[in-house]
């Protein structure tokens, strides 16, 4: 008799199948039986096989797709996204039963025989001959699983899959071709173990592992006999034979199996027959996938984290190959995610703002000297169903990101940015000015970096209130969002040199638009958006350090191999004392000025309110020296409402300001974040004042945090006395009058 070759060759009687009727099979395939060609059978002369290319690596260890698992910086789970749930586990971890069943039913004399098998090639002739059809294939498990590869490697492109599945010839003679080159290199053993980590079961599983979680709830090392014979009968035809669909067709399918393991004697008739009794008991997972699933609101996060991945060069050279490392999965992602920040930041986004309000609040936070992003939380939820109010539009960030397109004004916010350029250039805290309170200012004042003027005629700007007129420092400017001093600042420190200090502290970055050099700049006339604001303030909290938000901290592929991830790129934007001074300036924003309803009473805090034109757009930014926090909020779909006369999260609202709505979501987040026993503060230093504005009497009867803006301002305009009215489109100063307001813009505290 003629021996097995090593590895699972063919066996002397199989070789001789070369001399059988070749032009008699060769004929049955083109008449359709759907069999390997008779004539490739001649394929396992070793000549004839040295003829052909080496074996592809990638049917040794096939590279198949798996779960990415996605955690927190704390190693919790996150999220679970894939495009073939699978978990690739080796042969010891698959019951024996589930090894056993397979083999029996698909493939039973797999042990005997090459890549091929003879008899059942003839076998299967004889029988469609008979019926006059295609009643009965005759590839091998080695065949099957060649065939799962290129399956596999076409993914969910229609047109490869197509041609890994088309019944010509051609492929039929490459698929035997790789299969007997399988058979000699892998080895039985291997062969089963990778055929039952690629093959799909149905629901959405791929592999056995995936399987059985799916159906019974349980890992597959733990499949009984019966439960292995019902997914072994599921690989002929999954949607079929589904039990839970229909477990009737699932359980006579079921017995076809338990009853070939005994006639093949892998199992007694008695074993098979108490087998068949049992019912077949489901314990079904709902299968979770993708950022929809994320814990606490994370979806917006964990979706940033797959932009990341998709669009960062470190991931791959061109975006195919950055898609294929994603679809193919099998990663565990460590972020920089933290489960007490996001738990606080989604909490703050819903506290006072409900998802089917007509306007939305992002909320992100970024570590100061790291430039980890800590959180993103969101008031709508993330998701597809618009009648739920869900979205996966990310506010916290610009379109290439998942998020908006234009980005957000930011108000008054960017006033700080004026001051630490004017600080730079060597301006003093206790420069003032004494103005009316509203002014014309020359556009050809301020002049571009190129050394031309940013425009011509006159920029018309003014205070929210007519008290806010007289003499004004740096520190009482940005405690009381003074317009009209931030302008003559920002002409004095050079519109240029404003625009530079915006850049060096991230200001567009997401947004990758560059900024233009118009003097509303320092009035918040430019768009921006949650993510870089929070990263613009923690350069003041890190000292003067701008670093780059990151939001991934390790990547393990499946075969533990460490991928390079994204570094945070930090560069200094101005000076520890500069940033020091503009810190105590900010202070005072909290402690007396439009931002006390955000005013942390345990620590040193920061920050600074921002309302744009019409109110359309309101914020509060702040940090303390570990932890900086954007908060935004605004409409979010179509045509952007302006906030007046509003109820929001079920409160009235006649106008929405920076300290009265994101101010308060702020302090939520920022407190729920921060760990009462780590109160580090703020470099002390002394900051010169100078002249400081009378009191008014109006002043008395503002409300805290009310952004300076008068009760009675609407969109129709503000009625001074006389009757006389101012506007709209002249308050904030960014009216665009002689070429030069810029936009829309607002300036407001």
């Amino acid at each position: 008799m003629a021996k097995k070759r090593s590895g699972g060759g063919l066996t002397g009687t199989q070789q001789a199948a070369k001399f059988l009727g070749v032009s008699v099979l060769s004929g049955a395939v083109l008449a359709g039986i759907a069999l390997p060609a008779a004539g490739a059978l001649g394929l396992a002369a070793k000549g004839t096989v040295e003829g052909f290319d080496e074996i592809p690596s990638n049917l040794k260890t096939p590279p198949l797709s798996q779960r990415t698992n996605i955690l927190d910086s704390q190693g919790g789970h996150i999220a679970t996204v894939y495009s073939r749930d699978r978990k690739v586990v080796p042969i010891e971890k698959i019951s024996p039963y589930m090894q056993k069943a397979i083999v029996a039913i698909e493939d039973s004399r797999f042990y005997e025989h090459g890549a091929i098998d003879l008899k059942g090639v003839l076998r299967a002739i004889n029988r469609n001959a008979q019926s006059g059809g295609v009643s009965q294939g005759a590839s091998t498990l080695t065949q099957q699983y060649v065939k799962n590869v290129f399956v596999e490697e076409a993914g969910d492109d229609p047109e490869k899959v197509a041609q890994a599945t088309q019944q010509t010839l051609g492929r039929k003679v490459r698929e035997l071709k790789f299969a007997i080159q399988v058979e000699e290199e892998l080895g039985k053993k291997k062969i089963l173990e990778n055929y039952l980590n690629i093959t799909f079961f149905g629901q959405q599983a791929y592999g056995i592992e995936a399987a059985s979680q799916r159906y019974f709830s349980k890992p597959a090392a733990d499949l009984t006999l019966a439960e292995s014979a019902m997914m072994a009968g599921l690989v002929q035809s999954p949607s079929r034979y589904d039990p839970v669909n229909d477990i009737q067709e699932a359980t006579k399918r079921r017995n076809i199996v338990l009853q070939r393991m005994a006639d093949v004697r892998d199992i007694s008739q008695a074993e098979a027959d108490q087998a068949k009794a049992t019912p077949i008991k489901l314990k079904v997972k709902t299968p979770k996938n993708g950022c929809i699933t994320a814990v606490d609101g994370a979806g917006f996060f964990c979706d940033y984290v797959r932009k990341t991945i998709l669009n960062d060069p470190v991931f791959g050279k061109t975006s195919e190959e950055r898609q294929k490392l994603w679809n193919l999965g099998g990663l565990t992602i460590r972020t920089t995610l933290d489960p007490r920040a996001q738990a606080a930041a989604n909490e703050a986004a819903v506290a006072k703002i409900d998802k089917d309000d007509k306007v939305a609040a992002s909320v992100v936070q970024v570590q100061p000297n790291s430039g980890k992003i800590l959180s993103m939380g969101q008031s709508r939820p993330y998701g597809l169903d618009q009648k739920l109010h869900q979205t996966t539009l990310n506010l916290a960030v610009g379109k290439k990101m998942g998020g908006t397109t234009y980005g957000f004004q930011v108000g008054s916010t960017f006033k700080p940015i004026t001051a630490a350029a004017a600080l730079e250039k060597g301006l003093s805290p206790a420069q003032s000015f004494s103005t009316p309170w509203k002014i014309s200012v020359p556009m050809n004042s301020y002049s571009t970096c190129a050394g031309g003027p940013s425009g011509g005629g006159n920029w018309d700007l003014q205070n929210e209130m007519q008290s806010e007129a007289g003499s004004w420092d740096m520190t009482s400017a940005l405690g009381k969002s003074i317009n009209t001093y931030f302008a003559q600042l920002e002409q004095m420190t050079g519109l240029c040199e404003t625009v530079q200090m915006a850049k060096k502290m991230g200001y567009e970055k997401e947004l990758g638009k560059k900024l233009k050099e118009l003097p509303s700049i320092t009035l918040g006339g430019q768009e921006s958006t949650p993510l870089d604001m929070a990263a613009v303030y923690a350069t003041f909290a890190n000292r003067g350090t701008y670093c780059t938000p990151v939001a991934i901290e390790s990547i393990t592929t499946a075969n533990g191999q460490k991928l390079k991830v994204p570094q945070t790129e930090c560069s200094r934007a101005m000076t520890e004392k500069t940033a020091d001074t503009v810190n105590q300036m900010l202070k005072g924003v909290v402690e007396d000025g439009t931002g006390t309803r955000a005013g942390l009473s345990d620590r040193d805090n920061a920050g600074k309110t921002g309302t744009t034109n019409d109110r359309k757009d309101a914020w509060f930014v702040g940090y303390t020296p570990n932890l900086s926090t954007a908060v935004w909020v605004g409409d979010d779909v179509g045509e952007k409402t302006s906030m007046y006369d509003i109820t929001i999260g079920g409160q009235y609202y006649d106008k929405v300001c920076g300290g009265c709505l994101p101010g308060p979501i702020w302090k939520i987040a920022m407190t729920g974040a921060l760990d009462a026993s780590e109160t580090p503060g703020f470099v002390p230093i002394t900051v010169p004042r100078g002249a400081q504005p009378e009191d008014k009497e109006k002043d008395k009867n503002k409300r805290p945090g009310d952004d300076n803006k008068p009760g009675g301002q609407r969109p129709g305009g503000t009625t001074l006395p006389g009757g006389i009215t101012i506007p709209p489109d002249l308050i904030g100063g960014t009216n665009g009058r002689g070429g030069g307001g810029g936009g829309r813009g607002g300036g407001h505290g």
